[in-house]
């Protein structure tokens, strides 16, 4: 294979001849070849957007030579059409704040430059650090990049969320006539409609959704220009406003200058916040997939009272059964989501003074959340949610059978009678209605205005005047 030498401080790496990366890059290689992993794609668009900025604010001052400047950009044009995409490499888990995954953007466009420029790879022709990375630093990069790449994640997340509610509360109208026996603790409780269930999960979904939508305005909040500490040593106060707005231009974003640079340089607290957000919807998406796995479950030995689509064969050693495959996917989305909060937590309260070192492990784990949730989400509003049907007829078995059928007649015959007639079709299987009617408590005409099904699951006393 073919070999080129490169040079940086610590002295020369040799590296294959056809990367465009360099001899820091190099280093980061060989230094941490920790999960096989590599850096995810809207985390290096960001870093590419921010180069691409810099350069065209840092040309608008007069630091930089357009000559050199145009050609940044024009590398970094390429870079965002995805052409040389299998040169960002460094691992997630990496050197403290991201310097390497820095200096791999910033290396692979200063070559690709000094290419367009007619000089080749290595030659130097254009710098890394001088002149790529000019007015920068990889405390305010990598934390501006993790802003920019969550913004881009969040625009495939929330559509996706808002159509699995939407789904849902499609069922809940669709399932709204269908009245069926509640449970609370796993047991028989008062009546309920199914439609009313999933109705449920859509409100709450719509609240989580609210919950990430407003994290927005915080990851807006820019801190480039900061540079190492967030004092801006090294870059022009017009530069900063600059580069800003370069962004805004580029993304369409409503895209600011931080407040504080000093606080955007060290304080994780937006990732926080939009972790703790992802967090919240994956709870909801984990109850939402065990409701319907118990719903859905069976069919001869379970509840039986929805069905899901069957989209692959369920066993590899029992013929015929389908499982519920969406359901299960998205919990362990959900589970892993919780995991990666958890992280970002922990590595969002390990900042010492002016920088938190663990940014890396925050983009990977905050930005690999977004998408897993985005994708499974996906899924499961398609090959599940919308196609759920009911089985009526169970709903309407089980609670004619319910124990818990009783409480609806509580207010008429008293609590203590009302236990007995619980207590007695326990023992005998007779229905609640059968006994109430038996023992003289009230007419069967009574019964069946008591039990109206839409009064039943309304706030009121069913069969009273209101």
């Amino acid at each position: 294979m073919a070999v080129r030498m490169e040079h940086d401080t610590l002295g020369s790496m040799e590296l294959p001849a056809d990367v465009l990366y360099g001899a820091q890059t190099a280093r980061a290689v060989v230094n941490f070849p920790i999960s096989g992993l590599k850096p995810s794609a809207p985390f290096v668009r960001a870093t590419l957007l921010i180069k691409k900025c810099a350069a065209r604010a840092n040309m608008a001052t007069g630091r930089l030579d357009p000559v050199i400047g145009n050609a940044i950009v024009a590398a970094a044009d390429e870079a965002l059409s995805g052409r040389h995409d299998n040169q960002f490499v460094v691992d997630p888990f990496q050197a403290g704040a991201g310097t390497s995954h820095n200096m791999n953007v910033n290396e692979v466009l200063a070559n690709r430059a000094s290419e367009l420029l007619g000089a080749e790879r290595g030659s130097g022709r254009v710098n890394a650090n001088d002149q790529v990375n000019m007015a920068q630093s990889t405390n305010d990069v990598i934390p501006t990049a993790i802003r920019l790449a969550s913004l881009e994640l969040l625009d495939r997340l929330v559509p996706e969320l808002v159509k699995l509610k939407d789904a849902l509360a499609r069922k809940g109208v669709e399932f709204d006539p269908i009245l069926k026996s509640g449970r609370t603790h796993l047991q028989d409780a008062v009546p309920i409609r199914l439609g009313q269930e999933f109705a449920a999960h859509a409100a709450a979904l719509g609240r989580g959704i609210r919950g990430v939508d407003i994290c927005r305005d915080d990851l807006s909040e820019l801190g480039l220009g900061g540079t190492a500490v967030g004092t801006g040593l090294n870059a022009e106060e017009r530069y900063i406003g600059l580069v800003i707005a370069e962004l805004a231009r580029e993304t369409g974003r409503p895209l600011i200058r931080s407040r504080d640079l000093v606080e955007s340089t060290f304080n994780m607290d937006p990732f926080v916040a939009l972790s703790g957000a992802l967090r919240r919807v994956a709870v909801l998406l984990v109850k939402l997939s065990g409701d319907l796995r118990l719903l859905a479950s069976g069919p001869r030995t379970g509840f039986d009272e929805i069905a899901l689509p069957a989209v692959q064969p369920g066993s590899s050693i029992m013929p015929g059964k389908v499982n519920p495959v969406m359901a299960e996917m998205i919990s362990m989305v959900g589970f892993q989501v919780m995991g990666c909060d958890t992280t970002v937590m922990l590595a969002a309260q390990a900042g010492q003074l002016e920088l938190n070192v663990m940014m890396p492990v925050i983009a990977f784990n905050l930005l690999f959340a977004l998408e897993i949730l985005t994708n499974g989400v996906e899924r499961l509003t398609t090959l599940s949610i919308d196609g759920i049907t009911a089985n009526e007829l169970r709903c309407r078995r089980y609670l004619d059978d319910s124990l818990g059928l009783v409480t609806v007649f509580a207010p008429y015959i008293g609590y203590a009678a009302a236990a007995g007639v619980a207590k007695e079709s326990a023992a005998t299987g007779q229905s609640i209605r059968e006994i109430v009617l038996r023992q003289g408590h009230l007419t069967a005409e009574e019964i069946e205005a008591i039990l109206d099904p839409f009064p039943l699951t309304s706030p009121g006393v069913p069969g009273c005047k209101r």
